[in-house]
């Protein structure tokens, strides 16, 4: 475990991170909190909560349950193979660390004994400008688009789920989205967590070492929605394939063309359907024609 998550990192599993003026704050809720310490400890997510450009608190949904043996899922109702999560710890557990100032976990001494007042009949108050998200296979797709929406937020409450799923009234009472990662199914949603915590914070500003890398990613605002084309360093030749005489020309006009043009060649081999719906100018269309794109639409 790296130095900066030695210091912070509880044994509850929350990483106190709070920075005086964070771009986001994120609370995880999971039944598996270890899971995340070595993400957590690399690159560009290190290094933004080093620099208190975000922050992180990771919260053990088991340290909210009051039973006799601390159980978060059950049997389903009507039958059926598998265990359902309970809503009760889920609820009290988002609701309660909502209440409170980003960053705020439960003291370990605290757990299951000692937790904080919660009104089970009542449902508490979102705070303004926070998303709770469930991370599931039935959520909306995550893309580019939605990653940058949920950039605006100043704090996500992501909930994993386990098992066969959320009890329906996780989603009714306490979700204000879903989202998944992909049409397939995971053990769990905490590495759909990880996945939208890079790509949210690759949008803040100062995370990324170049300040308009991810303005020019595939996908993003600076392509036009397009994916990224081809990219090269040294060596100038490898393996008998040389870089392309335009990158070395020294010609930025001729560049910045053949960047764009590479990225529309792109994204018509490998993602045809994008160039439906993407704001193609006129001379793109043209361009793409000419390298036998059928559109569907008139244009």
């Amino acid at each position: 475990m790296s130095d900066f998550l030695d210091e912070n990192h509880s044994a509850t599993g929350a990483v106190d991170t709070t920075p005086d003026t964070p771009a986001i704050h994120f609370d995880v809720f999971t039944l598996f909190p270890q899971m995340f310490v070595s993400p957590l400890s690399e690159s560009i997510i290190y290094r933004a909560l080093e620099n208190r450009l975000i922050s992180i608190a990771l919260h053990n949904i088991r340290d909210y349950t009051i039973d006799r043996h601390h159980i978060c899922d059950d049997t389903p109702y009507g039958g059926g193979g598998g265990m359902v999560m309970k809503p009760t710890p889920i609820v009290r557990a988002v609701e309660s660390v909502l209440a409170r100032s980003a960053g705020w976990s439960l003291p370990p001494e605290d757990a299951y004994e000692n937790l904080p007042p919660w009104e089970e009949t009542t449902p508490a108050t979102r705070p303004v400008d926070t998303a709770v998200i469930l991370l599931t296979p039935q959520g909306r797709p995550l893309t580019q688009t939605v990653v940058a929406e949920l950039h605006q937020f100043k704090r996500l409450a992501l909930v994993c789920g386990r098992y066969e799923g959320f009890d329906e009234r996780v989603r009714t009472q306490l979700a204000t989205d879903e989202i998944s990662i992909g049409d397939y199914v995971l053990s769990g949603g905490e590495l759909a967590a990880m996945v939208m915590i890079d790509a949210v914070t690759r949008l803040v500003p100062g995370a990324l070492g170049y300040a308009l890398g991810a303005h020019q990613d595939s996908h993003s605002p600076g392509l036009g929605g397009l994916l990224e084309g081809p990219q090269y360093t040294r060596p100038y030749t490898f393996r008998g394939e040389p870089v392309p005489d335009v990158l070395i020309s020294g010609h930025h006009a001729n560049i910045d063309r053949w960047r764009h043009e590479q990225s529309l060649m792109r994204t018509l081999a490998r993602r045809p359907e994008l160039l439906e719906t993407l704001p193609l100018t006129a001379a793109d269309r043209a361009f793409l024609k000419t390298h036998g794109w059928q559109p569907r639409s008139p244009g």
